[in-house]
């Protein structure tokens, strides 16, 4: 199945702009930020708003990375069920760590607000389908585990479920009110823009290519020209490229993410479906997700490269599981299809990796980029200028490893083009 007219949604409809020109001299500042999606304008943001001289450099543009490719799903928490998090943690740094991802959504509102960024903000909370019975019980086990630790998850039944989505393809449902959904790309514009006007140079079409610690300060390479600072922040998440020197470098699976967008709805199933405005994502071991635009436009997205080899088993996917969960969308055209990379760890939890003296990476969010980013980012920031890590969210490690990085990542695309040939079936 084709699309109609490939190409990035969010590029397509934002309508928020920055001007970062290309770095063209040396530079000083007491903190480099490599990176410009959702961590690194965060971090811009925070350090300017404190008086620091922060500079961030971007090899593309903006949100080039998975900033501006992402479902723009504003959770609370990690993809992992609480209790996971705690096993694996410890008790202490588990329940901290989720005590401060359940406010990330209250604090990418506040920005929002505060710096009246236009990207489509929907605070109307999110849905976590059952896609099938055994679905709905690990959703009733994750509301307990959820409610036990203060949470004000609801419960929601088939019946329930059916009238918010308009569908009933489903067994239930988890509602988060805190979470919602957000345009984006135009949010890391937002905060770049924000930053800017707080002080901050920001540089696109600027490719870092060295960095190291020598003695005194952070040096950094990049467009031929040297950037000394204090600090230091690597924020490419799975953008990482073609730098060279780091003493440590972070390790992640780099897995693809797609989504499919049709032409705008009719006004009679605008009323219908999703008619809350809520954001979705089901329980499936290859999930899928599901949101509307301002424009109506209805965007479902699943593991996969469009732009690869299985391009067209994705899509012709995309075509079978709208029809599957929205029958009355059917023949709606795609009118974009674009795809961005996910840094996964082993264990699905954010690392923050020290680079050096005053030096860290933030990576591995695992498809939760838009809250943890912004959190991890502003507290990053925070931590590098005041030399306190007590604020933190995880505490940094000397090193991290992902074992077999390359055949995981063939092991997620390959199973995702086997799920997608044959689920839902070709006729569901």
């Amino acid at each position: 199945m084709a699309v109609s007219k490939l190409g990035n949604l969010w590029r397509s409809s934002s309508t928020v702009t920055v001007e970062a020109p290309a770095l063209t001299g040396d530079a000083q500042a007491d903190l480099a930020i490599i990176g410009g999606g959702f961590t690194g304008t965060a971090a811009a943001l925070e350090a300017a708003r404190q008086g620091a001289s922060a500079i961030l450099l971007e090899a593309e543009t903006i949100g080039h990375g998975g900033s501006g490719r992402n479902v723009g799903l504003v959770n609370a928490g990690l993809w992992l069920p609480p209790h996971d998090v705690i096993r694996q943690m410890g008790e202490e740094p588990g329940r901290r760590l989720l005590g401060i991802l359940s406010e990330a959504p209250a604090l990418v509102w506040s920005l929002i607000e505060r710096e009246g960024i236009e990207c489509q903000a929907t605070r109307k909370g999110t849905l976590h389908l059952a896609h099938s019975p055994a679905g709905f019980r690990d959703l009733q086990e994750r509301h307990r585990q959820g409610v036990e630790l203060g949470a004000p998850l609801q419960l929601l039944d088939a019946e329930e479920t059916a009238r918010r989505t308009g569908s009933t393809a489903f067994h239930g449902s988890l509602f988060d009110p805190r979470a919602g959904t957000i345009q984006p790309l135009s949010y890391a514009r937002g905060l770049a823009a924000a930053a800017i006007r707080a002080g901050a140079r920001l540089h696109e079409r600027t490719k870092v290519t060295r960095v190291r610690h020598d003695g005194d300060g952070w040096e950094v390479t990049a467009n031929g020209h040297t950037v000394r600072a204090r600090a230091l922040l690597l924020a490419t998440n799975a953008y990482l490229d073609g730098i060279d020197e780091l003493q440590e470098r972070p390790q992640f699976v780099r897995v693809a993410y797609s989504q499919f967008a049709t032409a705008p709805m009719p006004e009679r199933l605008r009323a219908k479906i999703l008619p809350g405005g809520e954001g979705c994502w089901d329980t499936a071991l290859v999930m899928s997700s599901f949101r509307i635009d301002r424009a109506g436009r209805m965007i479902i997205g699943g593991i996969g490269n469009e732009g690869g080899a299985g391009g067209p088993i994705h899509a012709d996917w995309a075509r079978r599981k709208l029809r599957k969960v929205y029958r009355e969308l059917a023949e709606l055209p795609f009118e974009f299809g674009w795809h961005g990379f996910i840094a996964m760890t082993g264990d699905h939890i954010p690392k923050i990796l020290r680079l050096g003296p005053s030096g860290f990476a933030c990576f591995g969010y695992s498809g939760r980029g838009i809250g943890p980013g912004t959190v991890f980012g502003t507290r990053a920031a925070r931590a590098l200028l005041s030399g306190r890590e007590d604020e933190l969210p995880v505490a940094p490690v000397g090193k991290h490893i992902e074992r077999f990085v390359a055949p995981k990542a063939v092991y997620y695309e390959t199973g995702a083009v086997l799920t997608h040939l044959v689920n839902p079936p070709p006729f569901a």
